[in-house]
């Protein structure tokens, strides 16, 4: 019955916060990739940033531009981007696509080269509201690397949206 509860008032919490995803609101949304979950062919786990914002063009529907940055033992990589979201009307689930520039730093011990690279990234995820205006927003992700398979990544990312 507790459990019962508890998701009755989750559900409740969800379709209160619909009012967020109007449009002309602002969404900031920074959030820490990797978390030992994100890993690359031929590469290691990673740890990175990154920081969205953007606002809501129609209801439930937001253009955000991307900054983000991933360190590796081997490589550095910096990003930016743009994209959108929808949300799905009035449960906080919503699904992203984008369009990235990687530059990617190689180490000192690999020669110190550097790469630029263009990927597809596409996300689905849950913004959960922890108060009215905050929400915490676990999301799984992909990126497809635009020139190959070489840099594709799958992982888990959690960010803290604020939308206003």
């Amino acid at each position: 019955m507790k459990k019962i509860m508890i998701i009755c008032c989750l559900l409740v919490a969800s379709l209160s916060a619909h009012a967020q995803f109007e449009q002309g609101k602002w969404i900031v949304n920074p959030s820490i990739t990797g978390l030992d979950l994100s890993h690359s062919k031929g590469s290691d786990t990673t740890f990175g940033i990154v920081a969205q914002g953007g606002n809501f063009l129609m209801d439930n529907v937001a253009l955000l531009v991307t900054l983000g940055a991933q360190w590796q033992d081997s490589f550095d990589v910096y990003a930016l981007g743009v994209g959108g979201r929808y949300y799905f009307d009035k449960c906080g689930v919503y699904a992203g696509v984008g369009f990235k520039m990687n530059h990617l730093s190689l180490s000192n011990s690999l020669g110190g080269d550097s790469d630029t690279n263009y990927l597809f990234n596409a996300e689905v995820g849950y913004a959960f509201f922890i108060t009215r205006t905050v929400t915490i927003e676990p999301a799984v992700y992909y990126d497809l690397n635009l020139d190959g398979f070489k840099y594709d990544n799958f992982g888990l990312k959690v960010g803290f949206g604020i939308y206003f």
